[in-house]
């Protein structure tokens, strides 16, 4: 059966979270495709950030005990009410540092090599930063990175099967480091089959919520994971370089965090300003500075919508408007050498769409003059991220007729194919 244009309208119209895209700044004739990178601004977030400018300047060094939103208890604020967004306990879930720092420490943390349990397994195709820190955390131990990071090898490019990650863990593996989505091609794993193997085994599971988180339901508390981590400003529209997240299991609060600092410590107990550190109960012994009180506010007006909404719901509309684009290509771009590489069922996939071309780069680039911002990966795929909150039915629609008239007209070819210096 054709998707029409009316089938269209009548989605839209139908939409139970319709009302929520009158919350974001959208530009006007722009199509916006990459919320998988950079979520866009709500109305909410800015007046939450205002806010908080506004406690400094009417409360100065006591807007870390007064005003509306005292600045000494705002990270456990955020992160209680981030909680029920990965299926957590409010004590186990804190907004502090950056997708990378909060893997240092959890890897400082959790990653104690003794005897043959040395190794760390991760993914061929996890993002860069996360590989990164493990070969950084391996050297500060001593140990060579081509040795002890075992890198699970991708059969098809896109993809990993979960049976390879599992055949990887044995009596030699300490830490497992997964992403919850594929960055490329958004696979979504099984986080409580392969948690629930790990720990079979006697491995640690740490989990990279980045591409997942906002987007997809989680229980990490019941599947058992022990850690994840994840940042705030893609689907849950933080804003650049927005602080980040982290999770750890209430049964490994007896232990002490790898790196510590003041914000860690027990709140009674901080500005007693004694030279032994008493941590926090809970996961917030693993904040160390001082939180970043501005950037961490426009998170509080966005986690306002999700508590609203809830994950089900955003959800399935997500997944709802990723199987209309991929039915839409198949409809529309079959002749055109485009090939989807996430995964078709619903179980599998994250949040966005990836597309495979040889001309891909250029392509994104006659997406952008045409009014679609999407986002272009080394070396050929193109993500597209219709998100639930502010992206229509109609978006998806005409962003792939957009690129069935780029491909027609070969708009693409003024253009060389190579990524602009931020991708």
């Amino acid at each position: 059966m054709s998707i029409t244009m009316e089938m269209i309208y009548k989605w839209d119209e139908e939409d139970c979270l319709k009302k929520y895209r009158e919350e974001f700044y959208i530009k006007e004739g722009s199509i916006y495709m990459d919320g998988n990178s950079l979520g866009l601004l709500s109305k909410r977030a800015e007046s939450a950030l205002l806010s908080l400018l506004d406690s400094w300047k009417h409360h100065g060094i006591d807007g870390w005990t007064s005003g509306e939103e005292p600045w000494f208890y705002f990270a456990e604020k955020l992160g209680e009410l981030s909680a029920p967004l990965v299926g957590a306990k409010e004590e186990e879930v804190m907004v502090t540092g950056s997708t990378t720092s909060n893997l240092h420490q959890l890897l400082a943390t959790f990653y104690h090599p003794k005897g043959k349990r040395t190794k760390i397994v991760a993914d061929e195709l996890n993002f860069p930063s996360d590989i990164y820190a493990i070969q950084s955390i391996l050297k500060l131990k001593g140990l060579n990175p081509k040795e002890h990071l075992i890198r699970v090898k991708s059969r098809d490019g896109h993809t990993i099967c979960e049976e390879d990650i599992i055949r990887q863990l044995n009596e030699e593996v300490a830490i497992l480091i997964l992403p919850t989505v594929l960055y490329r091609s958004g696979q979504l794993f099984d986080i409580k089959k392969i948690t629930k193997a790990a720990h079979e085994k006697g491995v640690i599971v740490g989990w990279d919520g980045c591409h997942s988180v906002g987007a997809i339901p989680h229980e990490f508390h019941l599947w058992d994971v022990d850690f994840a981590y994840w940042c705030n400003y893609k689907y849950l529209n933080s804003g650049p370089g927005g602080v980040g997240a982290l999770f750890v299991h209430e049964k490994h609060f007896d232990k002490t965090p790898g790196l510590t600092g003041w914000f860690g410590s027990d709140k009674q107990k901080q500005f007693d300003m004694e030279h032994s550190f008493t941590p926090a109960a809970t996961s917030g012994a693993y904040q160390i500075g001082t939180p970043h009180i501005f950037s961490m506010a426009p998170l509080l007006g966005s986690l306002q919508m999700f508590e609203e909404i809830g994950m089900k719901r955003i959800r399935h509309k997500s997944l709802r408007q990723t199987r209309l684009m991929m039915e839409l290509i198949d409809q529309e771009l079959s002749e055109y050498g485009f090939k989807v590489t996430n995964p078709m069922d619903d179980v599998c996939r994250g949040g966005h769409v990836s597309l495979e071309h040889p001309e891909a780069a250029r392509i994104c680039k006659a997406l952008k003059e045409l009014g679609v911002v999407p986002d272009f990966r080394k070396p050929n795929i193109i993500r597209l991220a219709p998100v639930a909150l502010y992206s229509t039915y109609k978006d998806v629609y005409e962003t792939v007729q957009i690129l069935r008239t780029i491909m027609n007209e070969k708009h693409y070819e003024k253009y060389s194919n190579e990524r602009e210096v931020v991708a």
